[in-house]
């Protein structure tokens, strides 16, 4: 099959053939993922070294405060992953229904603001998952470039700032 290089819509994006390819908005968290292809990593170390940095560099965008999802195929099997933050176990219908009241349907009013309105982050544990199944690498060696990067400081972007 031929590539067809015509798009439809108007962009100055071009395609990028490589053999390894990481993808961030920033690049140094791209740079240290590409690292850790260089060094043996796998695309799972790599998202994982590249989420890390995102941390540091982007703190609004990709937070330790963040969540986790993932869509990986090995090769043979698709495997998903929802590392959304998970609620205390306190918290469940008749909880928000006795604090905050119910709406027209019946059902429990949600708090718009404040801890109640708070899940646990759960980036970290994802990343967790994602390397106890797929890591090639230590977990140490993978945060260590983000490590770097929050001791030696970096320029923050204006869209950032």
């Amino acid at each position: 099959m031929k590539f067809d290089w015509k798009n439809l819509y108007p962009t100055i994006r071009i395609p990028v053939f490589a053999r390894n390819v990481v993808s961030t908005s920033h690049p140094l968290a791209a740079e240290a993922g590409l690292r850790t292809l260089y060094q043996g990593g796998n695309a799972i170390d790599s998202a994982i070294t590249a989420a890390a940095c995102m941390t540091i560099l982007e703190p609004v965008s990709c937070g330790l405060g963040s969540d986790a999802f993932a869509i990986v195929w090995d090769g043979k099997k698709l495997h998903g992953l929802n590392s959304s933050g998970i609620s205390p176990e306190a918290w469940n219908p008749e909880y928000f229904k006795n604090k905050y009241g119910v709406d027209a349907k019946g059902l429990a009013k949600r708090p718009k603001r404040g801890w109640d309105a708070v899940t646990v982050p759960g980036a970290i544990a994802g990343w967790a998952a994602l390397h106890d199944k797929f890591g090639s690498m230590p977990f140490a060696d993978l945060l260590a470039p983000a490590i770097e990067i929050a001791e030696r400081g970096y320029t923050v972007p204006p869209i950032v700032a």
